[in-house]
């Protein structure tokens, strides 16, 4: 019975410890999105552009990438987190983004159809 309870304790260590370090990267992300930069394009724009963080999901195409955005929204009668996922195309102009990269993206004028985000950084790369 002693074993069953160690390996038990072990297991549960072990899932704090994963949770923790990615309680830490998700942290790390939304502290660099949240992260104020100066603005230092044309016209009467102050630098109050939003920012998503994202990963890449499509790179098929020159110059753009499909970033996937998760959010976290709380259902109106059991109180519990569902996840919703939103998808954007976003522009990279130096074509280096990965599938599977997690990138922040800001918003900017429109560039094609669907196109009004430009990725801003890129955060992680896929080794």
């Amino acid at each position: 019975m002693a074993t069953k309870k160690s390996t038990v304790a072990k297991k549960a260590t072990k899932t704090i410890k994963t949770i923790k370090a990615k309680a830490e990267s998700v942290v790390e992300t939304v502290v660099a999105a949240l992260t104020p930069t100066p603005f230092a394009g044309k016209g009467g724009d102050s630098g109050n552009r939003s920012t998503k963080v994202g990963v890449i999901i499509s790179n098929k195409m020159d110059k753009s990438v499909v970033v996937a955005v998760e959010n976290l929204v709380v259902h109106g009668m059991y109180q519990k987190y569902i996840r919703r996922t939103s998808k954007f195309m976003a522009h990279c102009e130096a074509g280096d983004c990965n599938v599977g990269d997690r990138v922040i993206i800001e918003e900017t004028r429109p560039m094609s159809k669907r196109k009004r985000w430009n990725v801003r950084e890129i955060i992680s790369r896929v080794s």
